[in-house]
């Protein structure tokens, strides 16, 4: 039926059905003459081994979702994926998503494939509109496509940072529509900056008549952000969303979903990929879905789900302990903010130090954000980077509850920080301290002379 299964299948059926497919594919006949220079030659048994004798990849020339007549295996392997993760984007919440494959590039170079797409489709457009966003891959997939971002701030509403709605359409009506290549919004994203407006966004994309791409890098393991694109595309347009293998499937990094609800132009982007691919994305998302089953899967969704609210809660007391407080940013669902008030107050350089603190301790993925950081990326200049914002009221930390995350990495990352956040304080004192005997000093220096 081309489905994930309910139940997930012990390793050793999955190694059976890998092995059945590996044999379909020529370079794996027994007597196979190859007198080509793509005969699926393999120097190393472990090399071999560690890809189950799937060799030639997936796709052709012309069109990576093809179907190559001497690797039946491999194009099966590549149909059978593509038919399962869109099974699974159906059940995490796109129910009327139409088609999808799986491409062997990171979020960001896929979505430079969607840009370069839309290029032939609207060859007078230069620009495209992006709700800000402080991460280099997406704003980088738009230069290196060719375009010219327009950058649009966000507002700040209480602790959050939101779309500005009303000036990305100033800047539609300014730069006029048939300029304009698309727009290119966020789902999942670092607090305190939450989703975008999508249905707001998809209404305008939808009146003008501009394709409209959705930067979904993390957003499958959230319920929230999946019905954000499924109402975007009910009430306005949705041309593409692109969403990560690692980040959501937790697969080695080098993949990515294209998915959308117009099957034809999905299949376009598909034919825009220039030659044949991996096979190694696809093979590890199919084998990581059969191991699972959508039971599994759904478990986990349930599991990150819970693990968000005990952060949450966790971290909001620990933020009282320390005089600090959790940031108030309900619509983001993955991703949760501290303040760091006091450590700013006393030493700018505090605020990093503390980061340095955490990963030295192997805290991994929290992200500290000090005030006022400029950052310069592909000759634009960022005020505030990493903050999403020119001027942010304050210094913070980042963390965030992602697929597969347990307790004992949530207990164990609260004990370290509650350590930092108090070493942090004693230092910032004993400097502060330092600098008034300093101050002091001198001040009985300059009346002695």
């Amino acid at each position: 039926k081309g489905k994930c299964p309910e139940d997930g299948w012990d390793e050793s059926t999955i190694e059976l059905f890998l092995h059945e497919l590996a044999i379909m594919d020529s370079n794996n006949f027994l007597g196979n003459c190859g007198v080509g220079e793509r005969e699926g030659r393999v120097a190393s048994g472990l090399v071999a081994r560690r890809h189950y004798r799937l060799i030639h990849g997936i796709g052709r020339s012309g069109d990576i979702s093809a179907v190559q007549p001497k690797a039946a295996g491999s194009s099966l392997l590549n149909k059978l994926t593509n038919s399962v993760v869109l099974d699974i984007i159906k059940l995490a919440g796109v129910r009327t998503v139409t088609n999808c494959f799986v491409v062997p590039m990171a979020t960001g170079m896929s979505l430079t494939l969607c840009f370069l797409t839309l290029r032939h489709k609207r060859p007078q457009a230069k620009y495209i509109i992006w709700p800000r966003i402080d991460q280099k891959s997406c704003f980088k997939s738009m230069i290196t496509a060719g375009f010219e971002p327009v950058v649009i701030e966000n507002l700040l509403e209480g602790d959050e940072l939101r779309t500005d709605i009303e000036t990305v359409e100033a800047k539609i009506k300014a730069l006029g529509a048939e300029n304009i290549l698309c727009v290119h919004s966020t789902t999942s994203c670092f607090a305190p900056r939450v989703p975008d407006r999508l249905e707001e966004l998809a209404v305008i994309c939808a009146n003008y008549d501009i394709p409209h791409i959705v930067n979904n890098a993390y957003g499958v393991q959230s319920s929230k952000c999946m019905h954000l694109i499924q109402q975007g595309a009910r009430v306005g347009r949705i041309d593409a969303f692109v969403q990560s293998l690692d980040k959501n499937f937790m697969v080695p990094v080098g993949g990515a979903i294209i998915a959308g609800f117009n099957a034809s132009f999905i299949q376009e982007i598909s034919k825009m990929y220039p030659g044949k691919a991996s096979a190694s994305p696809s093979l590890d998302v199919l084998i990581t879905l059969l191991s699972l089953g959508a039971s599994g899967y759904k478990q986990l969704l349930k599991e990150r789900k819970e693990m968000f609210s005990y952060l949450s809660s966790e971290l909001k007391k620990l933020a009282d302990n320390h005089n600090e407080r959790l940031l108030d940013t309900p619509h983001n669902p993955i991703s949760l903010a501290m303040s760091l008030q006091n450590l700013d107050e006393n030493n700018d350089a505090a605020v990093t130090q503390l980061g340095s603190m955490l990963f030295t301790r192997q805290v991994s993925g929290a992200r500290v954000v000090p005030c006022g950081s400029v950052q310069t990326v592909n000759n634009y200049t960022f005020k505030g980077f990493m903050s999403h914002s020119n001027d942010y009221p304050c210094a913070y930390l980042n963390a965030a509850s992602a697929i597969g995350i347990k307790q004992q990495d949530v207990d164990v990352f609260l004990k370290r920080l509650d350590k930092c956040l108090k070493t942090s304080r004693k230092e910032s004192q004993k400097e502060k301290h330092i600098n008034e005997i300093s101050n002091s000093n001198t001040g009985t220096e300059q009346l002695e002379d």
